[in-house]
């Protein structure tokens, strides 16, 4: 059974666009996160003089649906960060808006530590595909004890918790359904998923399109196997223009089979029609509930008409 989590969040500045503190109780971690307009007063903060990893980001305007990504580390990373804040032609980082910067409030984190999360957090960024990594080759960093491999993976799983609930979700792990139902270690959270979600099929008038999916924790899966159309309709939406040829490029779906290679979470069902037919799509109607043939849109009321009618206590 999953626990509720208890995040504290600060507005250092009283505001929502400035520098913001966020912690889990009972985590020794630490999380800051900032403008990059901010960046003199977040250098002036202790937790900048620490060792941590850290995160630069931006909004992509000709890929609005991943962000611009890069990931690091230092024992000093006030230093880095001025570093990064230079011109490109000097050796810094032009394209982030953002910085994220995690720490510990003990003083238990070595370099090693650190050195060991930047390498998880990078794979864990690249195997998501949730951004557009700006990093160049990784090498994974294990050299350390077991016991302190374990520690670190539970502090990974605190970051991957924390970091979503500030706007940073490219490194939320992917639920996928069909790895869900191969694992036999898994009943009690498949009893969980076939409970608590339900199937969906696409109608569509295109012979070649076969499309199942799923909506699990909030996020809408299309299931592996899914074909999608051929031909795309010319369209400047960006889920034609930019999503769709990224997950082929990225071998999500298959460019010679038009098969999904493996399950996919979009952020909308209309965005996963919108992909697998070629061409706008309202996927609240087109989506149908396998079993009752209910429109994804009928589906979801018919769950609201369900707790409303609840008896009770």
């Amino acid at each position: 059974m999953a626990h509720g989590k208890s995040v504290k969040l600060f507005l250092v500045d009283g505001t929502p666009n400035g520098i913001l503190t966020a912690e889990i109780i009972n985590w020794t971690g630490h999380v800051l996160s900032a403008p990059r307009s901010k960046l003199p007063e977040l250098i002036r903060r202790e937790e900048c003089a620490k060792t941590g990893v850290y995160f630069l980001v931006s909004h992509d305007p000709e890929n609005p649906l991943y962000p611009r990504v890069y990931i690091g580390e230092s024992d000093d990373v006030a230093y880095r960060l001025k570093q990064h804040n230079r011109t490109e032609e000097s050796g810094g980082k032009d394209f982030w808006e953002k910085v994220c910067l995690i720490t510990s409030k003990d003083q238990n984190l070595t370099k090693t530590h650190i050195k060991y999360l930047e390498s998880r957090l990078i794979e864990i960024a690249k195997r998501n595909g949730q951004c557009q990594l700006q990093n160049g080759t990784a090498h994974t960093y294990n050299r350390l004890p077991e016991s302190d491999i374990a520690d670190m993976e539970f502090f990974l799983e605190q970051i991957q918790i924390v970091l979503p609930v500030l706007g940073y979700a490219f490194l939320k792990e992917l639920n996928l359904p069909t790895e869900q139902k191969s694992v036999s270690s898994s009943i009690q959270q498949l009893q969980k998923t076939v409970k608590n979600t339900a199937t969906f099929y696409l109608a569509s008038r295109h012979a070649e399109i076969q499309a199942r999916a799923q909506e699990i924790d909030g996020e809408f899966y299309v299931l592996k196997g899914t074909t999608v159309r051929k031909e795309v309709t010319p369209a400047a939406h960006s889920y034609l223009r930019n999503l769709r040829p990224m997950l082929m490029e990225q071998g999500i779906i298959n460019p010679e089979t038009f098969q999904f290679a493996q399950d996919y979470a979009f952020n909308s069902p209309s965005a996963a029609a919108a992909v697998i037919q070629g061409r706008a799509a309202n996927g609240r109607k087109e989506w149908r509930q396998e079993g009752t043939d209910l429109t994804y849109a009928q589906w979801q009321e018919q769950q609201l008409e369900q707790i409303e009618h609840l008896p009770a206590e």
